[in-house]
């Protein structure tokens, strides 16, 4: 009887104990918007390029070896402490209340639409390939296609303060190896395997224009602090332009060939232009929007999902 490998980066089925298995032995490192594997050098920044990351190591297929825990580093610079208080649980009172300097959850910007929902049919499709919506996961084996039944995450990934989801649904894991397992909310009737068989990425004068990078952001009672990850952030030619409620950024790399994200980014509340500020580091762009209002932020963009928590942003009360 077939049986699936545990084994991190492998979960083929095999029915032979002694056939090679290709898989990650170190457990997976999410940190400052760069993903990768402990026991391996690649490091990318987004999820689907993640799961591309080829295995290092190789030994036998298991069923019974614990997947790896995943690893958080230390030295982030977002605050550790968050108030968080869900409808169900009794308001804190006034008084009580401390300030804080914390992490929101982050509804990660919609992915952009795929190139093609279906593949070209002029082309073929290589067998082994897997299907490429998120936690499908079915491989093409040279089998007919007609009955299809792909299952899938129309959403982007999620990862906040150690929950683990899908923007498209609501249910969120502890564990990175729960989190592969989630089923997918959507169905389809084809797979997607190749797609139009293009290259993703517009290209504009030999750019590779962007469609959406991660962001991230907290907020303190003043001010909320957003990231956007994106490498090698050309400064000389960046524009970060502030508006009363929504931030225009244009922001070209020195890679070879370059890269550019161009976006206007529509924001939850209003901010002060003038007392708003950005910089520019290696792996991203951090932005400080000063409330012109002083309300709490449950999301960035105006545009995306709100997540149903409820954040209490107070002053400390006076010990009696």
């Amino acid at each position: 009887m077939a049986q699936k490998c545990v084994h991190s980066g492998c979960g083929k089925l095999y029915t032979d104990p002694e056939e090679e298995c290709l898989y990650h032995s170190g457990p997976p490192i999410f940190h400052e918007g760069q993903k990768g594997w402990k026991c391996c050098k690649p490091r990318v920044l987004t999820f689907d390029e993640f799961l591309t990351i080829p295995p290092c190591t190789t030994g036998k297929h298991s069923t019974t070896d614990l997947p790896p825990q995943i690893e958080k580093k230390q030295g982030s610079d977002v605050p550790e402490t968050v108030s968080q208080i869900s409808p169900a649980t009794t308001p804190i009172p006034e008084a009580s209340r401390a300030p804080i300097s914390a992490p929101q959850p982050t509804a990660t910007p919609p992915p952009p639409p795929p190139e093609s929902e279906d593949d070209d049919p002029s082309l073929e499709i290589p067998k082994g390939k897997i299907c490429r919506r998120r936690a499908c996961g079915h491989q093409y084996n040279g089998e007919s296609r007609d009955g299809e039944k792909c299952v899938f995450h129309p959403g982007a990934p999620i990862f906040h303060e150690g929950s683990k989801g899908y923007t498209c649904c609501k249910r969120r894991v502890l564990e990175f190896d729960e989190f592969m397992k989630i089923e997918g909310c959507e169905t389809k009737n084809r797979h997607l395997f190749i797609g139009s068989g293009k290259t993703k990425g517009q290209k504009a004068g030999g750019v590779e224009m962007l469609e959406t990078v991660r962001h991230d952001f907290y907020q303190t009672p003043t001010t909320v602090i957003a990231s956007f990850f994106l490498k090698k952030i050309d400064k000389e030619k960046a524009s970060v332009d502030f508006a009363t409620n929504e931030l225009s950024l244009d922001l070209p790399t020195t890679d070879t060939p370059p890269k550019r994200y161009k976006k206007v980014v529509p924001l939850f509340g209003p901010i002060d232009t003038a007392a708003s500020s950005f910089k520019i580091m290696g792996t991203k762009l951090e932005v400080t929007f000063v409330k012109a209002d002083g309300s709490a932020w449950p999301v960035l963009r105006s545009d995306e999902q709100r997540t149903g928590e409820i954040f209490q942003i107070g002053r400390a009360g006076a010990l009696k």
